[in-house]
């Protein structure tokens, strides 16, 4: 009898089962329908021996110190500031948007001061901000909304940004001065040796079984629990009764190039014309020494797996009925980005999973369990343990 099926094996997931199984004994289940642990984070060496993102670029920042300190028990970090150009009228530029990216742009020697005054005179007055075309109009004029965000909007979401809510580009912001990291929160680094050794050792408790390649749908009838955390789609749990939520997919082209370096930065974007909306490098985030590297262009998908949640009116509305749902389900736990249809940073699902781990300690009894030994391991099949 397993305390707890936990559905997933992504930051959520696997930050409940190391509190449930270190904090209160707890016997924890971890099942997830990929081959491998970390969910989208997951990344591994290539044929080459390149540390990559299977997922695209996963970029640790955060400004808790709390958060950082409970992952710091997993791995050691390398600092890193992330770096973002974008291409635009064949020029690579700063993004987010700031004063060298106006002067490279336009071939001007503006100031700070003056970026601010050159700012509002084209920014257009919007009396009530709704969607993330007014959210940008609204600072920086038209001219710059179409060069830098309304093409890759289309592209990224498979809408205009007139379409979408004003969170999504609310996340973006336009700088006056010269700083040129993409984040500007307080702690900004790498796991020195990859997201999946650091998913390999939270997992790693005598407590803990994990089952990969499984559907939780052929198994949770099987194995006794008491239990269940969510992380999935919470659409899908309920079968899609009122319907399904949108979401955007992506498609990832990797490629290993017989060279040291091969992009100036991280990252590359390409608001423009391109098919593809990035570029990015993973050597600049790693801080591997190789003769080779490895990019990854990014594709825009309307099918595939879930990884962004298209926020509208409608499908916000959608979630509210499923939210309902779910507040009247006993015994489950819904968290993480796709059971609250959300976007969330891997600090802000970490954080989300450690009150979740909090509400649950404090509305349950404790029971000290006797641990039970995994069949194989990180990703062994537990056979042994469901016997037990």
């Amino acid at each position: 009898m397993f305390d707890w099926l936990i559905v997933g094996a992504g930051f959520a997931g696997a930050v409940l089962a190391e509190r449930l199984a270190t904090q209160r004994g707890d016997r924890v289940l971890v099942v997830d329908r990929r081959n491998h642990i970390g969910g989208n984070a997951y990344d591994h060496y290539n044929e080459a021996g390149v540390l990559m993102h299977k997922y695209g670029p996963h970029i640790f920042h955060t400004n808790s110190d709390a958060i950082l300190d409970y992952l710091s028990q997993f791995t050691k970090w390398r600092p890193y500031e992330h770096r973002v150009l974008g291409m635009v009228d064949g020029k690579q530029v700063p993004i987010p948007i700031n004063l060298d990216t106006v002067n490279k742009l336009y071939d001007l020697n503006l100031t700070s001061e003056e970026l601010v005054d050159w700012f509002a005179a084209r920014a257009e007055k919007v009396e009530n901000i709704q969607t993330s075309e007014d959210v940008v109009v609204s600072v920086v004029g038209r001219e710059l909304y179409e060069k830098f965000f309304q093409g890759y909007t289309r592209k990224q979401w498979g809408l205009d940004p007139s379409q979408l809510d004003k969170s999504v580009t609310a996340r973006v912001p336009i700088r006056t001065n010269r700083d040129d990291r993409y984040f500007t929160d307080t702690h900004q680094c790498m796991p020195l040796e990859g997201y999946t050794r650091m998913f390999e050792r939270m997992l790693d408790h005598p407590n803990i079984s994990v089952m990969l390649g499984t559907d939780y749908r052929d198994i949770g009838a099987l194995i006794p629990h008491k239990r269940t955390i969510y992380t999935g789609p919470i659409d899908e749990f309920f079968d899609y009764r009122f319907g399904k939520l949108p979401y955007r997919s992506l498609r990832f082209e990797h490629e290993t190039l017989d060279q040291e370096f091969a992009l100036p930065t991280g990252t590359i974007n390409y608001p423009q014309t391109e098919p593809f909306t990035r570029v990015s490098e993973y050597k600049h985030m790693t801080g591997q020494v190789h003769p080779k590297t490895a990019i990854t262009r990014e594709y825009s998908s309307a099918t595939g797996d879930p990884y962004y949640p298209i926020l509208r009116p409608e499908s916000q509305l959608l979630f509210k009925r499923y939210e309902a749902l779910a507040a009247k389900t006993a015994d489950v736990w819904f968290v993480g980005r796709l059971a609250t249809f959300r976007y969330y940073n891997m600090d802000q699902v970490t954080g989300q999973a450690l009150a979740t781990f909090r509400r649950i300690d404090d509305a349950l009894p404790k029971v000290v369990a006797r641990p039970i030994g995994r069949a194989n391991g990180i990703g062994g099949k537990v056979a042994a343990n469901v016997a037990a």
